[in-house]
């Protein structure tokens, strides 16, 4: 087992990978931008090392830094957590070359991942449904894409092989849009992604977001932790997550979580990993794998009671598996609130100093967050400043958990979206479970004629 592990990452998941590692009795390196020297887990780390200024360009994605941080403190691996270089095959790579463990999947593997046309290759070929769409990125001959959009029917939906984050897609309703449509995409995914390529895939009226978790070794066992519905979004970022996924039978989900263990043997996937589908009328269509930890990995640890990031780096340490699939048994249900530094209708950043923050508490109650009173929200990241889990031994318990949780939570200073949660949670379509991933978007804008 790894003596010292660099963090190379910020905020919440910096804290939830530090006390994986405390708990192990393995120490921490924690890097960090000027912006982030009095963060909480700057302060708890055994060794801290500031690598740049504030913008994450100059610090949080400066590989040079992080791997020179690594060389200087001695440490034997590094975490990427999610975001920033979590899924950046090159800095893997480049973690290897110099000598040190990338706690995640091989670049290869990230590699084959992140482009979303050979993603959706790999997953036919391992027999994981996908969406109809084209096969692999669509040709520049214009008649031959009018000619892909017949095929698939619409509405489609033009994607960028390298997007991600919601980032890089353009629904097409109608065939007299379409060229332009593709050609406005490319130029787009060009600019964003450093890839123009796109693809085209039948765009789905009304489905939810469902993932399913994997774990899998370098010796070629991989199991499957159940299911989450993440389908309550905003702009394709994630505002609840849940698991299990409320109304779906469990022999479909049991069918496709056995297709994507197998998958990951068949491609020898090593560590964590998210095999994300929509879900329509009791049929799954792969989306895209994440090849890292997700944010939303505590509702899956709550119903299995599985430690995923400290499974992450014993698989990365070289250890084989300790659970097999029939271990894997799951207990009742877990909700998830992304807590955010922004206005909760307008969704404007709100970044500041926390005059107050109290956390709530309580049976099945778990606040993963590095936020804490008098800390100041940087105004340079992401603006999730916490999450607020709760357990229950079934869904309404988990619900009513939350709705109590939700009450008590306390902050001050700046603008969070607890009052949208709160709205959230008492209202009925969601109470009954299995809303779709346009839902929120559609509350939200009839609210707003309203």
């Amino acid at each position: 087992m790894f003596g010292k592990i660099l963090i190379a990452n910020r905020g919440e998941i910096a804290l939830r990978i530090q006390r994986a590692c405390r708990e192990m009795g393995i120490r921490t390196v924690v890097v960090h931008s000027e912006a982030d020297r009095e963060a909480k887990y700057v302060k708890l780390a055994d060794e801290s090392v500031c690598i740049g200024p504030a913008p994450s360009a100059l610090s949080y994605l400066n590989m040079p830094a992080i791997i020179s941080a690594a060389e200087v403190t001695d440490a034997e691996a590094i975490h990427p957590g999610y975001g920033f270089l979590a899924e950046n095959a090159d800095f893997a790579e480049r973690v290897e070359q110099s000598g040190f463990t990338f706690i995640g999947p091989t670049p290869e593997t990230i590699r084959t991942m992140g482009d979303k046309v050979n993603a959706k290759r790999t997953m036919i070929a391992a027999g994981v449904p996908c969406v109809p769409g084209s096969e692999g990125a669509l040709p520049d001959d214009a008649k031959e894409i009018v000619r892909i959009g017949r095929q698939v029917g619409y509405p489609v939906i033009i994607k960028a092989a390298g997007g991600g984050g919601g980032r890089g897609m353009r629904v097409v309703h109608t065939e007299a849009a379409l060229v332009n449509a593709v050609i406005m995409t490319r130029t787009e995914a060009g600019a964003a992604f450093g890839n123009p390529e796109v693809y085209m895939e039948k765009f789905l009226e009304n489905p939810r977001h469902i993932e399913i978790q994997i774990l899998a070794d370098s010796h070629k066992n991989a199991i499957w932790l159940g299911e989450r519905d993440c389908s309550m979004q905003r702009r394709h970022q994630k505002v609840i997550e849940e698991a299990p996924a409320p109304g779906i039978p469990r022999r479909l989900i049991e069918r496709i979580g056995d297709r994507c263990a197998e998958a990951c043997r068949k491609m020898g996937y090593r560590g964590a990993g998210t095999f994300e589908f929509l879900y329509e009328n009791n049929e799954f269509y792969f989306i895209e794998m994440n090849t890292r930890i997700q944010v939303e990995h505590p509702v899956s640890e709550a119903i299995t009671g599985i430690d995923l990031v400290q499974e992450q780096i014993r698989v990365a340490a070289g250890e084989r598996l300790r659970y097999r699939q029939k271990d894997i048994v799951l207990r009742g249900h877990a909700i998830e609130c992304r807590i955010n530094a922004e206005d909760p209708f307008l969704f404007t950043p709100s970044p500041g100093r926390i005059t107050a923050w109290h956390p709530p508490g309580g049976p099945g109650v778990r606040v993963d967050s590095h936020a804490y009173s008098g800390y100041f929200v940087p105004p340079h990241y992401d603006s999730m400043v916490g999450k607020v889990i709760t357990y229950g031994t079934d869904r309404a318990q988990a619900l009513a958990r939350m709705r109590v949780a939700l009450s008590e939570m306390v902050v001050e200073g700046i603008l969070t979206n607890i009052p949208l949660h709160r709205e959230l949670l008492t209202d009925a379509r969601f109470i009954e479970g299995g809303t779709s991933i346009h839902y929120l978007e559609n509350r939200l804008a009839e609210t707003k004629k309203a």
